[in-house]
């Protein structure tokens, strides 16, 4: 009698295969859940010993990803011991393609965040990069789920080939219209990775200076000298010349100054070594030459070089006005003339007889 019960047959399937369809499913749940309260526990106790935190992601990743598609897995295979009809079917199918794209794109997303924000920071917090982040995750993120998407609809039957091929031609309709626009856009990444500049550099492009205060998708903001907001893109900064002072670890200094063409033989031979004592006396200066340059118009020239140890550039204007006003009292010592701009007439008088 039970053996004729279990015969009987429900919507094409016996209540044999049903029961049979419970015990498969209830078991690999079983199963699935010693792995859970078990493997998966004792997993996560090492992961917390440990420094790194690949492994903390890669057990986050299995309880959010690999447990809900192990749960369907278990399901989708005990369907396997019915007979079931080919509406039904297509759907149960149509929703394991659904699941594995969705949790696929997840931990694809998952994977490129944590390697932006473990190797690319370096492990140390840098709040210009962490923006940069911010700003292109969301990007990533569309890309991906687009892929997604696409990888979607070809695997339920849709025949996308046409729409991508139309795409295509709208696409590089699109991309003629805004080439101003793409062009900024990968100038933004050119900046964002190659990192010529970041926020709180002071620079120089062309005849425009100023600090850095925003890098943005199309333009990036400098704020002047003046203090007024420079506004420029992106394209024109990646194809200027520009010059980063923040990064200069020590500033190179060359200026000449003239004395008049009545200074002896000795004070000339005094000068080179009076100007390397005041600016060795000074902190922070590096000494390189001192040199009698060349004969000027109204002015014997002289050149000195020397570096100052760092970037600031208030700290390279009080140094070199400390060494011109030594410079002014040492020469005022030796009785040394500064020259400026003089036109000396000679008058040769003559006697005429008559």
């Amino acid at each position: 009698m039970l053996n004729g019960f279990m015969q009987q047959t429900f919507l094409q399937n016996r209540i044999l295969d049903y029961l049979i369809f419970i015990a498969v499913f209830l078991v690999s749940v079983f199963v699935i859940q010693i792995f859970k309260i078990i493997i998966l526990k004792r997993l996560k106790k090492w992961a917390e010993k440990t420094n790194t935190a690949i492994d903390d992601l890669l057990i986050h990743i299995i309880e959010k990803t690999l447990l809900p598609l192990l749960y369907f897995g278990v399901f989708y295979l005990s369907t396997r011991c019915l007979t079931l009809n080919s509406f039904l079917k297509k759907g149960i199918d149509a929703l394991g393609i659904v699941l594995l794209t969705a949790f696929g794109v997840y931990f694809l997303i998952k994977i490129i965040n944590y390697a932006l924000e473990n190797y690319w920071l370096k492990k140390r917090k840098d709040v210009t990069k962490e923006r940069n982040i911010k700003t292109i995750m969301p990007i990533v993120k569309i890309t991906i789920w687009g892929l997604g998407i696409i990888f979607l609809l070809n695997n339920l039957g849709f025949k996308i080939s046409a729409v991508i091929a139309g795409l295509g031609i709208g696409g590089v309709a699109v991309a003629l219209a805004a080439q101003a626009i793409l062009g900024d856009l990968f100038s933004y990444f050119a900046i964002l990775f190659d990192r010529p500049f970041e926020i709180g550099d002071f620079i120089i492009i062309d005849d425009y200076l100023g600090t850095v205060e925003h890098i943005g998708i199309k333009t990036t903001r400098i704020r002047s000298l003046g203090g007024e907001q420079l506004v420029l893109s992106n394209t024109d900064l990646t194809s200027s010349r520009l010059r980063n002072y923040k990064r200069m670890g020590k500033r190179r200094v060359i200026f000449r100054l003239g004395v008049t063409y009545e200074a002896s033989l000795e004070q000339l031979k005094e000068i080179p070594t009076t100007i390397r004592d005041i600016v060795k006396s000074i902190d922070d200066t590096v000494f390189d030459r001192a040199h009698f340059f060349s004969y000027g118009d109204f002015s014997l020239i002289f050149e000195i070089v020397y570096y100052i140890v760092g970037r600031d550039y208030n700290k390279y204007m009080n140094i070199q006005q400390e060494i011109n006003f030594k410079i002014k009292e040492e020469f005022e010592k030796r009785a040394i003339e500064f020259a400026y701009p003089t036109q000396t007439l000679y008058l040769n008088k003559t006697n005429k007889t008559e």
